[in-house]
């Protein structure tokens, strides 16, 4: 049987536009010649998810994005995910969208939930979620650090121009003249620590004989510390108690106005008589040393005494 050439052209234009057909949507993730599942998400931003974008779980490719459209008016963002691979996953699992690289192109991935609700069937809607990428983590990290640079930098600045401020000349040389003394006052220092170690170095000898007198003391001061420590003071104390008992008695006795010291310390007219006659043998003491031939004197021819007078006579 002969095959015209008009046939052969249309097989083959035929088989070219089935291979247009394949080829399209295997680049769009679609293989016409596996059994695939479609599901849905639906998401407010997409952060750069694109067609083709492949799909995973735990990390291996098992499906694409084949499409990516508006919702409704709320714009809202549908993304069609076609999962190639037979694995079952939980109808809870999120749909994840995360990476990101500095041009922007993210991925997406199933996120197994086990729940114990079932498992996801073709055609079902996902639970949506979407990851920070790279620049979002970078720039939420920048940010803060950012502000704290402008900062600083403003601190910085205010306090270059306080300091140009302050260190005019005169107070330049004002700080010269400081640090010039400093030196000097270190000098000092120096040389008296120097001769501070000269008179140690000559008075060595005197020094530890010092200390070996405080040693000596020291020793003595334990010596009578232990016998303090030694000593009775129960008995000690119980003499002290025994003494100011007595004391004690002694005083009361004092106080009393019928015992004869108790009427010499209370009774007033008692002092006032002792205080009368001490007087008296005062002013008589005196006119014995004023006329003492009144008191003593011979007489060879009987001549009479005269009688004591008062100087106020």
């Amino acid at each position: 049987m002969k095959i015209s050439n008009e046939f052969k052209v249309g097989l083959l234009a035929v088989i070219s536009i089935l291979l247009f057909i394949f080829g399209y949507n295997y680049l769009k993730g679609n293989n016409l010649l596996n059994s695939s599942r479609t599901f849905y998400a639906v998401y407010d931003n997409v952060e750069g998810l694109s067609k083709s974008s492949p799909v995973t779980i735990n990390g291996l490719q098992v499906g694409s994005i084949t499409d990516i459209k508006f919702l409704d008016s709320s714009g809202k963002l549908v993304v069609v995910m076609n999962i190639n691979n037979d694995f079952d996953f939980p109808k809870n699992s999120y749909a994840k969208i995360y990476g990101g690289t500095l041009i922007g192109s993210k991925s997406m991935a199933i996120e197994p939930v086990h729940d114990g609700n079932g498992t996801a069937r073709t055609g079902d809607t996902l639970p949506s979620k979407v990851d920070p990428g790279l620049l979002e983590l970078v720039n939420n990290r920048l940010t803060p650090l950012q502000s704290r640079v402008e900062t600083a930098v403003n601190d910085v600045d205010t306090l270059i121009t306080s300091v140009n401020h302050i260190l005019s000349s005169e107070t330049q040389s004002s700080i010269k003249q400081s640090f010039e003394n400093i030196k000097i006052t270190l000098e000092s220092l120096k040389n008296t620590s120097s001769d501070i170690n000269d008179v140690v170095v000559k008075n060595k000898g005197n020094i530890e004989s010092s200390f070996e007198n405080i040693n000596a003391t020291t020793e003595n001061l334990k010596n009578v510390t232990d016998s303090i420590s030694q000593m009775n003071i129960e008995k000690i104390s119980n003499d002290l108690e025994e003494s100011i008992a007595n004391i004690k008695a002694v005083t009361k006795k004092i106080n009393d106005k019928d015992g004869s010291l108790g009427k010499l310390v209370n009774d007033d007219q008692l002092y006032q008589n002792l205080e009368g006659a001490s007087n008296e043998l005062e002013e008589l003491l005196n006119d014995i040393k004023t006329n003492p031939k009144r008191y003593v004197h011979f007489s060879v021819f009987g001549k009479k005494n005269r009688p004591y007078k008062k100087k106020d006579e």
